[in-house]
């Protein structure tokens, strides 16, 4: 066993080295373009430097590995798009100008171009690879092998080769390599990689534990129940990849009207090459040289700079903050949304019920009473039984008492001996309704207007005792509707509930409407009636019940404990079920289409100034470089303030 422990720690390493270096070549990779870009403007100085001292052809070489070394990686995207696609775009244009430039004799002007170029691809590229590190550091953190049982002795594999009803160790430090159900052992799990609680959860036998979650301080054994595949981590993997591969609509318009502009240009271009000479008396180096700065200063750098890199930046600050959007389109809508709808169960309340009243018969007989209700709800599953039951276990006032004959009568309640005494714990109309309204004068009613459920419990003299539940609303719930509804937000409740509990449910939460008694297909049909009101609605849920309604919704949001279906119909999934995050999700799409607007705006009135000073013959190529490709690196840094969100 000594000798299998110690070849496994080894091959740990082995493989940590491997990923190391992998990370390594990684980052060389993710740099090599700004290194480009900065060898192309050291040869650029060179030469302008060495330019007293370089004969003609020393200056141009210098120039023309300026223009290698730091057009390539441009160069090569340009051609193998226009390749793929059979469309002329922006890296072709800026490769035609610095090349027609270097024709005519301005090799220091081109080379500039094709610097800056290179400097603004430099900033897209690491835009792109901020916005992919939280992948990453979430890939790092999922475990890539496992200790299998096999016939009481361990086995280290792959952890894509588990099957479901696998038997895994999990020892104390390491992270649990599937999603499963633990069969042996009690630990600590720190479970922050899937609900962003740092405070470790206790977890015991039958409990469920998630992959890339941290075995604090006890060995487990676990049965795998999903496939490596599945497991909640890597549906959280591919929700971020799914968002960073998905352009939103204002991006794909950009590209659509990207393949025509061009065309204008080069059409434009072509006819500046040769008009100014006969209509306006141009020379032909003054007419070429016009048209060079024109194919420089009318290409839409800028403008397709505008929106993917703000949009990524956007991403990635959601899914750092625990807000993970499927893609760029859903970002964008959010902060159209008028009316937000939530599911209660398990959205705006926690979704287990909680003792929140006791009124007994009299004060002596307190004790006896609570002892009799714990020994007979101890033998039930329902949620009410178990919410009673954690209760008493906590109340030293109640004791395991024997119980005899006891017969549950379905959806109403359970009758039991005890002590040759016959009980009663159930709802108020299997009992006696009237005797429990008349209860302390009508504290049943009291009780009901507040949205508590109430159990009641009888012996041979009648009831002896009312104990109320309350599906409590989550602490932060108040606080999300309020920031809401500052935003101008109207806020919707759709429950199962009956409307009494649902009434008071809203009105603790701060709702502004609700619609009780809802089943799936009324839940469906509610979002739509708002829709066809408000036109922009969101729904927010966790449950399948609720799948319909979220797909329904202009932008569907799942809680992050929430069902399977529900993560996989939303748009949105809230990894920390935290409410609050919704209204700082829609300030942060709020300040992305801020943003693109401004670049947008900016990019346009760059291109149309530098286009009318041009013709003016105002404009030098060196200048119409700069603001050109100086407006595509604002436009770029503007987008990534979003990433400090």
């Amino acid at each position: 066993m000594t000798t299998h422990v110690r070849t496994a720690s080894a091959s740990h390493a082995g493989n940590n080295d491997k990923k190391n270096i992998f990370q390594l070549f990684t980052r060389l990779q993710d740099h090599l373009e700004l290194m480009a870009a900065i060898v192309s403007g050291l040869l650029i100085l060179t030469a302008w430097i060495g330019d007293p001292y370089l004969n003609n052809q020393a200056f141009v070489i210098f120039h023309i590995l300026a223009f290698v070394i730091g057009g390539y990686a441009k160069a090569k995207e340009g051609i193998v798009s226009t390749i793929q696609d059979r469309e002329l775009n922006v890296e072709m244009l800026m490769i035609i100008a610095a090349v027609g430039a270097g024709l005519i004799g301005y090799w220091t002007e081109g080379a500039i171009l094709i610097f800056i170029f290179s400097i603004s691809g430099a900033l897209e590229t690491y835009t792109m690879n901020k916005s992919q590190r939280e992948i990453s550091t979430l890939m790092n953190l999922q475990p890539e092998e496992a200790l299998l049982l096999i016939s009481g002795s361990e086995k280290l594999v792959p952890v894509d080769r588990l099957q479901i009803g696998d038997h895994i160790l999990v020892k104390a430090g390491e992270r649990v390599p599937s999603d499963g159900r633990i069969l042996k052992g009690t630990t600590s799990l720190d479970e922050s990689t899937i609900t962003g609680e740092s405070v470790p959860v206790m977890k015991t036998t039958e409990d469920e534990v998630f992959a890339g979650t941290v075995n604090i301080n006890g060995s487990i054994t676990v049965v795998v129940t999903k496939p490596a595949s599945e497991t909640l981590f890597q549906k959280i993997i591919t929700l971020v990849q799914t968002a960073q591969s998905e352009k939103p609509p204002s991006q794909l318009f950009i590209e659509r009207f990207e393949g025509t502009y061009v065309k204008i240009v080069l059409f434009s271009v072509a006819l500046m090459m040769f008009l100014p000479h006969y209509m306006f008396g141009w020379s032909w180096t003054d007419t070429i040289y016009r048209a060079m700065i024109l194919l420089v200063v009318a290409s839409p750098c800028a403008l397709v700079a505008s929106i993917m890199p703000a949009t990524l930046s956007a991403i990635s600050a959601g899914a750092r903050s625990g807000v993970l959007f499927k893609g760029g389109i859903h970002l964008e809508k959010l902060s159209q949304i008028k009316v937000i709808a939530f599911d209660k169960t398990g959205t705006l309340t926690y979704g287990k019920p909680e003792v929140t009243d006791l009124h007994f018969r009299s004060d002596e007989e307190a004790s006896q009473t609570l002892s009799a209700l714990y020994s007979i709800e101890r033998e039930s599953n329902h949620p009410l039984a178990r919410a009673i039951t954690q209760f008493c276990s906590n109340n030293p006032n109640a004791k395991r008492m024997d119980l005899h004959q006891m017969t549950d009568i379905a959806g109403n309640g359970v009758t039991a001996i005890i002590d040759g005494h016959t009980w009663k714990v159930g709802r108020p109309g299997f009992i006696d309704q009237r005797a429990a309204e008349n209860f302390q004068e009508g504290i049943l009613h009291h009780l009901a207007q507040q949205g508590k459920t109430v159990v009641c419990i009888e012996d041979e003299r009648g009831i002896a005792g009312l104990i109320a539940l309350k599906d409590t609303v989550r602490k932060e719930a108040k606080a999300a509707i309020r920031s809401l509804k500052a935003q101008g937000i109207h806020t919707v409740m759709l429950t199962g509930d009956n409307e009494t509990t649902a009434k008071a449910i809203a009105e603790e939460a701060g709702i502004d409407e609700f619609a009780a008694e809802c089943l799936p297909e009324h839940k469906l049909e509610e979002v739509k009636l708002l829709r066809q009101k408000y036109q922009n609605v969101a729904m927010v849920g966790d449950g399948i019940n609720d799948a319909p309604a979220l797909a329904t919704a202009n932008v569907g949001i799942a809680m992050g404990e929430g069902t399977d279906v529900a993560l996989e119909t939303a748009d949105v999934v809230l990894m920390k079920n935290d409410l609050p995050k919704i209204a700082k999700a829609i300030g942060l799409s709020g300040k992305m289409n801020r943003i693109i607007k401004q670049n947008i705006v900016f990019s346009i009135l760059v291109i149309g100034a530098l286009i009318v000073t041009n013709f003016l013959q105002a404009l030098d190529l060196p200048l119409g470089v700069i603001g050109h490709e100086g407006s595509t690196i604002l436009v770029i840094l503007n987008g990534l303030r979003l990433l400090k969100i």
